[in-house]
């Protein structure tokens, strides 16, 4: 008895959280689970009483709707049935209704309890209860951040802007000058012209910013490949053109990554909701500023963790920091860029989190040289408020707790990043022996700091 008044309160408990029905309806379904799970959901049930089409357990035996409703009206009203045959009717679904004496007698035999059907007074408490959670969780679901139609029109014009200048597959990378490994000197690739500074070599600064002829583009995975410490340079004059490459044999292939990438960032910078209303000289401040940094950013979506490389489709297109020093970098660049691609990866972002950062980067009002900084002030502000409300109505926890801060000090990663890159490019581009590998529009946007 006791494990039956054990099983009792369990269900009433239970029935504090049912969703809001019949009263009388859930009343009657005072059902329990099936024991041990022994019913598989696939296999049709059966009506202990009728053989109809069973609905669950219903005052602890497994019956249909109408034998569940013919038991409990039978036990509310004391009903007392006289069977007019022999009082061993066989109950069928066609014929229930022929003898409730029979009915009322198989509905015992079979398991079915009076004890589990509620009181009036039992019913409205449920019913009291049912409504109070429903007002409870209505409440609960006003509160909560919901994304506006206006931002959630902001996040999808960056996603398709992001999709629009990333190309996952990497098939340009192949337009690049050849990737030279290993300390051997490449001619041919020294003098090998991209076909990407052929593309770029006509145009100045203020044409890639009107213009609209953007393709879509793979991601610059090796963003610093630009500075370079200082080297020793090589004393063999015989040829203008025969550099010796044997310590840099990557810059020119990575120059032509990250002049891609530049490119592709201007594409994405140009789509962001707001950013043409700035002034051309604005726009062009932000992008010169914030290209590398993006670049980085951008360059997390081909990093892998498994082995710190950034992986780019075959691998011939696999870098890794080896090959960055070999396009002159230095450690004091590769060893906190490392770091910074392994923490922003362990963060998980969504995709919709992920072109928000990036755009909040782009937009950074505290940039030197910036004029407006009022109106650049509030497109940033409009972004970061967007991306804390998705945060906290789309980003699941525990990866939600402090994102937004975790995110943010990202930025400030990007901006140590930032200057130490701006350190390394400015000891390449002194050495005309390796700045002449960098492309024109390496050259216009980092040649002309605003530091």
């Amino acid at each position: 008895m006791s494990e039956l008044q054990s099983s009792w309160e369990m269900h009433q408990q239970s029935m504090a959280y049912l969703p809001d029905t019949d009263m009388e309806t859930m009343a009657a379904s005072t059902s329990l689970p099936d024991p041990a799970g022994e019913f598989d959901r696939n296999v049709p049930r059966i009506c202990g009483v009728c053989g109809d089409r069973a609905t669950g357990f219903h005052f602890n035996a497994m019956t249909c709707e109408g034998c569940k409703g013919f038991f409990r009206r039978s036990m509310k009203r004391k009903a007392m049935f006289t069977c007019p045959f022999n009082g061993d009717c066989k109950i069928t679904k066609d014929n229930r209704r022929h003898c409730q004496a029979c009915r009322l007698k198989r509905c015992v035999d079979i398991g079915m309890m009076k004890e589990f059907i509620l009181t009036d007074e039992e019913v409205q408490r449920k019913r009291e209860m049912i409504l109070k959670r429903k007002e409870e969780e209505a409440l609960k679901e006003s509160l909560k951040p919901k994304l506006s139609e206006e931002q959630q029109k902001v996040i999808d014009i960056l996603l398709e802007a992001h999709r629009k200048t990333y190309d996952p597959t990497y098939a340009d990378f192949t337009k690049f000058r050849p990737p030279v490994r290993g300390t051997s000197s490449n001619k041919g690739a020294a003098r090998s012209s991209s076909i990407l500074t052929q593309d770029l070599s006509s145009e100045d600064s203020t044409d890639l910013f009107g213009s609209d002829a953007f393709s879509t583009f793979p991601e610059s995975v090796e963003p610093q490949m630009f500075s370079n410490m200082v080297l020793s340079e090589d004393s063999d004059e015989s040829s203008s053109v025969n550099i010796d490459l044997s310590h840099l044999s990557m810059l020119p292939h990575l120059a032509d990554l990250v002049s891609y990438s530049i490119q592709k960032v201007i594409g994405f910078a140009k789509m962001i909701p707001g950013f043409r209303d700035l002034a051309a000289e604005d726009q062009i401040v932000l992008l010169k500023s914030s290209a590398i940094e993006v670049i980085m950013l951008r360059s997390n979506q081909s990093f892998t963790l498994e082995d710190m490389t950034w992986t780019c489709g075959s691998n011939d297109f696999k870098y890794r920091v080896s090959d960055v020093t070999q396009a002159g970098h230095s450690m004091d660049l590769l060893e906190p860029l490392v770091k910074f691609q392994i923490g922003l990866k362990k963060l998980n972002l969504h995709e919709e989190e992920h072109v928000l950062l990036m755009a909040i980067c782009i937009l950074s009002p505290d940039r030197p040289g910036v004029q407006d900084t009022s109106l650049v002030e509030s497109l940033q502000d409009r972004l970061s408020e967007i991306l804390q409300t998705y945060i906290r109505c789309r980003h699941p926890p525990p990866g939600s707790r402090l994102l937004y801060a975790k995110m943010i000090q990202k930025l400030a990663d990007l901006r140590s990043l930032n200057e130490e890159h701006s350190k390394q490019y400015r000891c390449l581009s002194f050495q005309p022996e390796h700045s002449m590998q960098l492309t024109p529009l390496v050259l216009e946007v980092f040649g002309n700091e605003i530091s």
